[in-house]
């Protein structure tokens, strides 16, 4: 969303960013302001947002939030571009309707949509009856999970804001005409009638950083390390010190040195060794470049990060839309997915073995030459072209 920013800014147009707070310092200093919506995304991902324990009233509030929140910001607006978890992108809808402001969902995986060519992503608490296995059936069956998870509490809320009630929670916040900001190749959406999608590519924010000078030094004294970060992501199964082992164990075993990004999963140095350096937040576009693989948790942006780099790719998918790209890598012939949300030294191993090959790290490169870098350009243009002409039609 920031690199749409970016764009819309350089282009001329205002832009106002809600996310959680949690994103201020990634922010901090690039222009773009921020306004704080609903908790940090950690204490969501980690359970322990404050007095609320179940599903149902993390949803309610996170509506009530997000429309209060896009409400207070949205008005006089010309669109309101909404993505996330589903029920703050309900909210914001919601919030764009009782402001009459257009409203389009911007989706960052094909595997979210509704398709005849692909069945969805499992929902918690969802039962699929047996013999169910047609891809348009599965998806029906994921409207009425979806329904059955968050339709009370949506429709609670419209109702207390002067809304009407909406019957298919899905298809109202999706939209029928999405934005897919994923890479062609990458993320390939395949056209269905059902749905009129602007696959744009991945919206990139350049990132123009220098790698700090210890980080430089390390790369310089030695041959091409490994990169192992989980970025947000609480991995499972592991203690940090357990996974921590694990993964330089693992790299060692290859004759590799390795850069581990501490990220949420608290990785560290296991030993004095001279062969392991540790980073906090970084440039991953100037780091990836200058790696053997990036090991990762399959998140979207590291992906699409790791490919256009150039870098074979091990995916550990933990959740979500994480198994996808594990896939996606894997048919492209640029990485693998990890079997299992928990690697040992063994297992990472063995997967490490798999891509650091001369013919891995070839396809990567030409991989890396066919995605497209102008996504978030081509998303802003087509926003404003919208907003010229329907102005033009007011």
């Amino acid at each position: 969303m920031t690199g749409l920013a970016l764009r819309l800014q350089a282009l001329g147009a205002e832009v106002r960013l809600c996310a959680p707070p949690d994103f201020a310092e990634l922010l901090d200093g690039i222009g773009v302001p921020l306004t704080p919506l609903a908790w940090p995304i950690r204490a969501l991902a980690t359970g322990a947002v404050p007095g609320r324990t179940s599903l149902s009233d993390i949803a309610a509030d996170l509506t009530a939030m997000a429309f209060e929140t896009v409400t207070s910001l949205a008005e006089g607006c010309a669109m309101v571009v909404a993505t996330g978890s589903f029920p703050a992108v309900a909210g914001a809808r919601a919030a764009a309707e009782k402001l009459d402001v257009p409203y389009m969902f911007t989706c960052l995986s094909p595997s979210y949509l509704p398709s005849p060519h692909h069945p969805p992503r499992p929902w918690p608490g969802q039962v699929v009856p047996a013999g169910v296995t047609g891809n348009r059936e599965l998806w029906d069956l994921n409207a009425e999970h979806m329904n059955a998870l968050f339709g009370e509490t949506i429709n609670a809320h419209r109702t207390s804001v002067g809304l009407p009630p909406v019957d298919r929670v899905r298809a109202h916040a999706f939209t029928d005409h999405p934005f897919l900001a994923t890479d062609p190749v990458l993320g390939p959406w395949r056209e269905t009638p059902e749905l009129h999608v602007m696959q744009t590519g991945a919206w990139i924010r350049p990132d123009e950083r220098p790698l700090p000078a210890d980080l430089e030094a390390f790369l310089t004294a030695g041959a091409a390390p490994v990169y192992v970060g989980f970025g947000s992501m609480p991995m499972r199964g592991a203690t940090a010190p357990d996974l921590s082992r694990a993964v330089v164990e693992a790299v060692r075993s290859q004759g590799r040195r390795a850069v581990l990004g501490s990220g949420w999963a608290d990785l560290t140095r296991i030993d004095d060794q001279g062969d392991c350096f540790v980073v906090g937040e970084v440039n991953q576009q100037a780091l990836f470049r200058r790696v053997a693989a990036v090991v990762h948790h399959g998140g979207a942006g590291t992906t699409m990060t790791a490919a256009r780099a150039g870098a074979p790719q091990v995916l550990v998918p933990q959740v979500a839309d994480q198994p996808y790209w594990a896939g996606r890598v894997t048919e492209l012939g640029i990485g693998t997915g990890h079997d299992g949300p928990t690697p040992t030294a063994g297992s990472l191993s063995a997967a490490l073995e798999t891509v650091l090959t001369p013919e891995t790290a070839a396809r990567a490169a030409v991989v890396a030459g066919e995605v497209r870098t102008d996504g978030a350009e081509l998303a802003a243009k087509v926003l404003l072209d919208m907003i010229d002409r329907r102005e033009s039609a007011d």
